[in-house]
């Protein structure tokens, strides 16, 4: 009997995957735990392992497509067997009806109905959400379609793939140089271009023309970088962005630095950071400004009473920014455990899905201190309303008092808000207490 492959759900907030690499041809033969495929969410990496033997008779999707969950992405069964029937459907649409699932949460049981993978917008863009097939998204990446300017003739308006075939009819044409660039840089081929007869050519599609004889490269982004470059562009695109700059005297931050290094060379334990000692100030000033700790709505504001940190982490495929839920209780040592954890569980790819989800956590921090850098612009993590920036230590001349002058270390504190939520003036007040909790930061070390 053939048996379906389905994409499995990493986590209730993921939605659709994208297939990274298949590691496995049809007619190939498959053992249980073999693995059939690489899969990415918008920040982790996965593996997909064989749950049945036989062969692999159909894969429903290439290397590249971006599937919705519980779909199925391939049969494996008995050489022969027909594999019509399966089509690549979500899995519950395989079902008379979608099935209830039981979760214990304590002493009461909730359930969960699983909702159709189509169902999933996978574009939001100023007027709404953009709902496109798999297959349509492929053809408009190979085409350079621009998918905002595709009127859609699926159920719900949804762009299928005949959609975006009418449209490349109707473009004028294009050098084959032009595809080729717009196929590996990602870019969009427009309607009209400023060749014999509205042709599109290279020129349309390069904003400079490298000199002639110049060795250049043009490489295609990874899935991952493309969800980054996405949300980053939607975060600005959708909110009323600005950014405050101060800075703290950090003679007290590295004091207990120095003491913690100390500690931690004698006794071991955790070696809490200069980043742990500025992220649990942070807490503590959010604790006093509750405005700054909540999410836009649109038409209104979800404000926490817990403090659920997004601490920004560098990895090989990306950005990542995992979040420490109710920080607010830990300690310094605990906080810098569990900051460290999840920042190694993000290089390591395998981090928890739910604690990458935007919505997981109320406020973020972004440190750049390490890289030299003085002063940046963060941007948001939608729908938080701020996020905070570290820049790195400078020393800078201050009045000591009684006419005395001397250099003193500074650290830069860089604050990007939500216009829509936060007026200039409390953001203003929340920056300053920040800077007040760095220079009068009282832990036991």
């Amino acid at each position: 009997m053939a048996n379906p492959v389905i994409m499995p759900r990493q986590g209730q907030s993921v939605e659709s995957c994208i297939i990274s690499n298949w590691n496995k041809k049809e007619g190939d033969e498959i053992k249980k735990g073999d693995i059939l495929f690489s899969y990415e969410t918008d920040k982790a990496a996965f593996e997909c392992e064989a749950e049945s033997e036989g062969i692999l008779l159909k894969r429903f999707y290439a290397e590249g497509d971006e599937v919705p969950v519980l779909n199925i992405v391939a049969v494996i069964g008995i050489a022969g067997e027909p594999v019509d029937s399966f089509g690549g459907e979500p899995i519950g649409e395989k079902k008379e009806e979608i099935g209830e699932k039981k979760e214990q949460n304590g002493e009461e049981a909730r359930s969960i109905i699983e909702i159709p993978a189509y169902e999933v917008a996978l574009t939001p863009t100023s007027a709404g959400e953009i709902k496109i097939s798999p297959r349509a998204r492929k053809k408009a990446q190979e085409f350079g379609i621009n998918i905002e300017n595709i009127g859609g003739t699926g159920p719900e308006g949804r762009i299928i793939e005949q959609d975006i075939l009418r449209a490349a009819e109707l473009r004028s044409p294009s050098t084959p140089l032009a595809k080729g660039i717009a196929g590996e840089a990602g870019k969009f081929i427009p309607d009209m271009g400023t060749g014999v007869g509205n042709r599109v050519t290279s020129y349309d599609l390069l904003s400079q023309t490298p000199v002639a004889g110049e060795e250049t490269e043009i490489r295609k982004l990874s899935n991952m970088r493309k969800i980054i470059a996405a949300k980053m562009h939607e975060s600005l695109q959708n909110s009323a962005q600005l950014t405050h700059h101060t800075s703290a005297d950090a003679r007290k931050l590295l004091e207990l630095r120095r003491k913690a290094k100390e500690t931690y060379e004698k006794s071991g334990g955790e070696n809490i950071t200069i980043n742990d000692l500025v992220c649990y100030a942070v807490i503590r000033a959010l604790q006093k400004h509750p405005m700054a700790n909540c999410h836009f709505l649109g038409d209104s504001l979800r404000i926490f009473k817990k403090v659920h940190l997004g601490l920004a982490v560098d990895t090989e495929r990306g950005l990542m920014v995992p979040v420490v839920r109710n920080a607010d209780n830990l300690s310094i040592r605990d906080l810098a455990a569990q900051l460290k954890s999840v920042a190694n569980s993000c290089k390591k790819g395998n981090v928890n899905p739910e604690l990458l989800a935007s919505e997981a956590a109320t406020f973020s921090v972004s440190n750049l201190g390490a890289y030299g850098v003085e002063l940046f612009t963060p941007v948001i993590n939608l729908p938080q309303v701020a996020i905070l920036g570290v820049n790195t230590i400078i020393n800078r001349p201050t009045d000591l008092g009684n006419g005395v002058f001397g250099f003193v270390p500074f650290i830069g504190l860089s604050l990007t808000y939500d216009h829509r939520a936060l007026d200039g003036a409390p953001a203003s007040a929340f920056l300053r207490e920040i800077r007040l909790e760095i220079e009068n930061l009282d832990v036991t070390i």
